[in-house]
Order: structure tokens, then C-alpha cells, then sequence
């Protein structure tokens, strides 16, 4: 690994924040040039600032297909601020039309951190769930469900384990040879968490998108890999024009591609098959459609981007009606790093330094009057030279989570590097936003922890 590579650890706790250099390095692409309907502060602050396929969501939301949510909680400790970034995305989703499904990692939380699976599901009910209630999500269109009580994705994970290898958890995680097996067999299961909600008993074939901190981009490069190994057709841009669909021959399907033991050939199988890509094809309305099973392919001249995710998904509906799995790679969304008191990634593992939620407000207020500033040493500094808000924590806790109003939210930027607002001001007006937030956020707490066991899912009851 070159010395100046960035390392991302999804059981970390110190991560890079060079974010420009993160999507540079893992492949990422920027929300700059996505347009959303309706954005949250998220989006529109560039918190969320980056993806990995939310296309093909943005186009269901714009079309009013199905799609899903998933994302996942580990019963391990207290909720922080942190957390609520990814109920936000996934109430966001929700409210535009997502079902959303809640893995809890009882498993995970079991084999790494010696947490009981009784005292795992204490946690993620009292701790998670009631809070994730609290702050509005719909349990009418959201399922959680425990790793423990879902075998399937335990099964999935291990099918799939056969088409990934040390090596390459290696290169994903930096495993080495200290490594403990446990934390090489839970990103299997979550490749399982991810990719069953597709699956026909658990709401069918359709875009799943998961929204992350960074951190965790290993696990969904690990899992995108692993959907694209077992896909049976390949859907690619012609070097002219249009899009090309092709066969990917392997061991689970080559008899029904035509590929005979000894070797040969089943030409009129290899002709029927490219027969049903013609008509899933032209289900979708395209007429020019050219097949040419000797070349290996069929050409679609007048299909664009924009068709590729409705000719990705007939051909993944093809393969499931062909006895193949049919798994669609799950986009993702990633978001920056809530930061702690210091100016630090937040972490329950600092618990002096990080705003739980359920902290109470004269805890609150302490917290955030230690936080580290960017204002100047003096007052008379401050007014000459001004404060950075960017590395301020009171406003970037304004920015993430306390204050709706854009507008607001830029004169407070601008009073600040000017001078105007002092350190201990922008401070206080935290305060004031937080102590509310958070007031309102335990009565909520009160009024919906009935709605907590609603949530569950019928096989986690």
C-alpha cells in the first residue's frame, strides 16, 4: 500500500476527513450533480457528499417504483448525535417513498464485543429503536429485524463467502494475520443484511440504498462485489451507441446458458436465451433491438443512461425466472463524520466528549461550553482577525443537527469569520438550540415508546 493511502476502518474510531481525497481514493462519486427532490439540510449543506449508484433510487423516487432503505444499529452502547444523521437520510428516503429495514447486529455486537443476545436486544429496543421512533420514523414502513432471528442472512453471506477470499478482505480491511475470525465472518453477515431485503419474502427486486458515515464503505464495496460476481448478464455502454447486454457464463449457469460437459456448445439453448433477452427488452418498449448471439451480445442503439437501470432490473428478473439469485448491488450515500467536543470523530468510546441523547440539558450545557472553538485566544483578536467555523463545534453542531434555516445558518458563518459573533456567543446559541432539540426530542421519547415494539418485524417479536 503506498504510504500516503488512506485507510478507512469501519470498527475505528480515528478516521480521515479528507473527504475529497476519500472519494478520489475509493472510487466515489460526488452529490454535486445529483439533483434531489426536495433535499434535507443534509443534502443541501453538503453534509451527505457523496454515493455510490443513488441514481438508480433517484429514479425510482422520480418514477414511483419501490425501493428500500437499509441500514443497521450495533446493541452495544448509548445512541449518540451521530446516529440521528442516518435516521434523518433514512426518514428522508422514507418520506419520498422508501420502505426502510433495520438490521440489528445482535451477532455482530455478540462475537466482537461480548454482548449477550438478551442484553443485544435490550439495547437496541430501550436504546435504539425507541429513539429512532422519536424522531419520526414511520413504523408503518419500516421493519427491524435481529441477525439472530433471520438465518437467511446468515445463508446468503455464506453462499457468497465462496466468491470472495482472504486476499481480498485483506485488501478491503487490512486484515492481517492477528486478525480475529469473528470480524472476518461479520462482513459476511452484513453482505446478508444488505442484500436480502431485494429477496421475494422480504419485499422483491428493487434499489436498496444504504446511507453511511465513510467508515463503513468497506462492507458495500465487499457486498457490491460480491452481487456483481453473481450477476448472469452484463449490461454495458456500446463503443458506438446505446447500451450492450451480454452473458456472464459460470459455474451456477452454464448448463442453462448452453455450455455442455464436454465442452461443446448448445446452440439453439444459447439462441432461446438470447430470445428472452430480446423479449425483456422489448417489454420495456425498445424496438431497435439487435441480437447477434455469435458476437455475444444484444445492442439496444437507442437506450441512454437513464435506461440502464430499467434494463439492469429486467435482466435481473430474467435471471431469477432462469433459476439464478438476481442481486441488484446496493447504491449508498455517505455523509461526513459527526465530530465530538474536541473537534474529533464522535464516539461512544469518549463519553465526555460526546452528546448522547440521552443526555439531560444541564449535561448538554456543559458539554458544548467545553467544546473546542474557532475563535481566536482574545476577544480583541477575535474582532481584528475572526473565527473559523469551520472547525468552530458549536456550529458545526448548528449545522448538522440544531438549526433548519439556511439563510440563519449563513449569517451566523459570516458573523463569525468577521469578528462580529464571538467565540462564547456562537457557543451559546448551541446551547440554547440543543437544550431545545433535545427537550423536545425526550418528550417525543415519552409519547411514541409505545410505537416501539410496532417496528419489529414478525420473525423478531
Amino acid at each position: 500500500m503506498a504510504q500516503d493511502d488512506l485507510v478507512i476502518d469501519p470498527w475505528g474510531s480515528a478516521q480521515s476527513t479528507d473527504y475529497d481525497r476519500i472519494i478520489e481514493q475509493f472510487g466515489l462519486t460526488s452529490m454535486d450533480g445529483v439533483s434531489l427532490s426536495n433535499p434535507s439540510k443534509l443534502h443541501r449543506r453538503g453534509i451527505v457528499f457523496a454515493h455510490r449508484d443513488v441514481d438508480q433510487v433517484v429514479e425510482a423516487q422520480r418514477t414511483g417504483s419501490p425501493f428500500g432503505v437499509l441500514t443497521g444499529l450495533m446493541p452495544s452502547g448509548q445512541m449518540h448525535l451521530g446516529h440521528s444523521m442516518v435516521v434523518e437520510q433514512a426518514k428522508w428516503f422514507q418520506h419520498h417513498g422508501g420502505d426502510v429495514t433495520i438490521a440489528v447486529a445482535d451477532l455482530e455486537s455478540q462475537a466482537t464485543r461480548g454482548v449477550s443476545l438478551s442484553k443485544g436486544r435490550e439495547v437496541a429496543l430501550q436504546e435504539y429503536i425507541s429513539h429512532y421512533a422519536a424522531l419520526g420514523l414511520d413504523p408503518e414502513k419500516t421493519s427491524v429485524y435481529f441477525q439472530s432471528t433471520r438465518p437467511i442472512v446468515q445463508r446468503l453471506g455464506f453462499q457468497l463467502g465462496k466468491r470472495t477470499n482472504l486476499s481480498e478482505l485483506e485488501a478491503i480491511y487490512g486484515f492481517g494475520g492477528e486478525t480475529n475470525l469473528a470480524h472476518v465472518q461479520a462482513p459476511l453477515v452484513q453482505v446478508g443484511d444488505i442484500l436480502h431485503p431485494q429477496l421475494d419474502d422480504y419485499g422483491g427486486l428493487r434499489p436498496i440504498v444504504v446511507p453511511v458515515g465513510v467508515d463503513q464503505d468497506p462492507h458495500l464495496r465487499l457486498t457490491r462485489g460480491l452481487a456483481s460476481k453473481t450477476n448472469w448478464f452484463n449490461l454495458r455502454e456500446s463503443s458506438s451507441n446505446g447500451l450492450l447486454i451480454s452473458l456472464s457464463v459460470h459455474d451456477e449457469n452454464a448448463e442453462v446458458f448452453g455450455q455442455l460437459p464436454n465442452g461443446r456448445v448448445d446452440k439453439s439453448r444459447v439462441a432461446a436465451v438470447f430470445d428472452l433477452v430480446v423479449d425483456a427488452v422489448a417489454s420495456l418498449g425498445f424496438s431497435d433491438i439487435l441480437s447477434s448471439p455469435k458476437q455475444g451480445h444484444v445492442h439496444v442503439p437507442s437506450a441512454t443512461g437513464r435506461d440502464k437501470h430499467a434494463l439492469r432490473l429486467a435482466m435481473l428478473r430474467l435471471e431469477r425466472t432462469l433459476g439464478g439469485p438476481g442481486l441488484l448491488a446496493p447504491a449508498s450515500t455517505y455523509h461526513h463524520f459527526a465530530v465530538g467536543m474536541t473537534g474529533d470523530k464522535m464516539s461512544s468510546s469518549k463519553p465526555k466528549t460526546t452528546l448522547f441523547l440521552r443526555d439531560d440539558v444541564g449535561t448538554v450545557e456543559k458539554k458544548i461550553k467545553r467544546a473546542f472553538s474557532g475563535g481566536q485566544p482574545t476577544v480583541e483578536e477575535h474582532r481584528r482577525l475572526g473565527g473559523n467555523p469551520d472547525i468552530d463545534v458549536a456550529y458545526q453542531y448548528m449545522m448538522y443537527f440544531f438549526e433548519e434555516d439556511d439563510a440563519y445558518l449563513g449569517e451566523l458563518n459570516a458573523a463569525f469569520r468577521s469578528g462580529s459573533l464571538l467565540a462564547g456567543e456562537m457557543k451559546q446559541l448551541c446551547i440554547e438550540r440543543a437544550t431545545s432539540w433535545m427537550s423536545e426530542l425526550h418528550e417525543m421519547r415519552d409519547q411514541t415508546a409505545h410505537f416501539v415494539d410496532r417496528f419489529l418485524a414478525e420473525d423478531s417479536r
